[in-house]
């Protein structure tokens, strides 16, 4: 029996007769990157949304590590190790990106509240806080207001601030989204990088990135899963290229 660190079993939402996730039966295995994709209208999202507790399931349910979160909490799920990334609000615009890391590093520590608790704690997160921008390679823009950074910097960022609340589980919704090419490489290695001792789940359309990084790959169409595997499967079954209507069957075999 493999690893499975995320499971739903039956999972469906509908929405006033409209059933947008029909039936979903997801195992995302430990130490893998696990994309979901699909055509537009497919559910990923829905089903995000499900996962990050943003939405209720109609039915089924919803484990981690084995215990039922079908009825938690976004917080709840958050202290258990699922920290959902690339939420725009994740970093606030006006503070350095130094500062958005130590914000990070206080919420895991449970000190958010505590600004006045000790200098000293505030230092030594610091330090911490360089060190993850080290990771996704942003030391040199440690002083620089946020909103002033490029586009694909703010990606990166949010994954350090991500990865200071030490998630067991990293769900990232379409992180390459409006990217140029160099920024979409650019974050493709940071996600294949930060991914080593972690497990990542992760939406997206780009499917170089998913060609590139994932070692599981799970395809919605209307609600439901259509196919699963690696890319060199889902990209050469039929059903997944009828599904992207033909045009995407030059995309699927990596064309960009």
């Amino acid at each position: 029996m493999a690893d499975v660190i995320l499971e739903t079993r039956h999972l469906t939402k509908e929405f006033k007769g409209f059933t947008a996730v029909n039936d979903v039966n997801l195992q995302v295995q430990r130490g893998h990157i696990h994309a979901l994709i699909g055509p537009n209208g497919a559910g990923k999202t829905t089903c995000f949304n499900l996962l990050t507790k943003f939405l209720v399931p109609s039915s089924g349910q919803i484990l981690f590590n084995g215990r039922d979160i079908t009825q938690a909490k976004p917080a709840q799920i958050a202290r258990l190790g699922i920290i959902r990334s690339f939420q725009i609000s994740a970093v606030f615009p006006h503070l350095t990106a130094l500062q958005n890391v130590r914000i990070g590093l206080q919420r895991a520590l449970g000190t958010s509240f505590h600004f006045w608790r000790s200098e000293r704690t505030l230092d030594r997160l610091g330090d911490q806080a360089l060190q993850l921008l080290e990771q996704v390679d942003l030391a040199s823009f440690a002083g620089e207001i946020t909103a002033d950074l490029p586009y694909g910097r703010k990606r990166a960022l949010e994954i350090a601030t991500t990865l200071a609340m030490e998630p067991e589980l990293m769900l990232l919704d379409e992180p390459t989204q409006g990217m140029g090419i160099e920024d979409v490489h650019r974050v493709t290695g940071l996600i294949k990088k930060v991914s080593e001792g972690r497990t990542i789940l992760m939406v997206e359309h780009n499917m170089n990135v998913v060609a590139g990084i994932c070692d599981r790959i799970s395809v919605l169409q209307r609600g439901a899963i259509l196919a699963e595997g690696s890319y060199a499967e889902v990209s050469n079954n039929p059903l997944v290229m009828e599904a992207y209507m033909g045009t995407a069957s030059a995309e699927l075999q990596g064309a960009h």
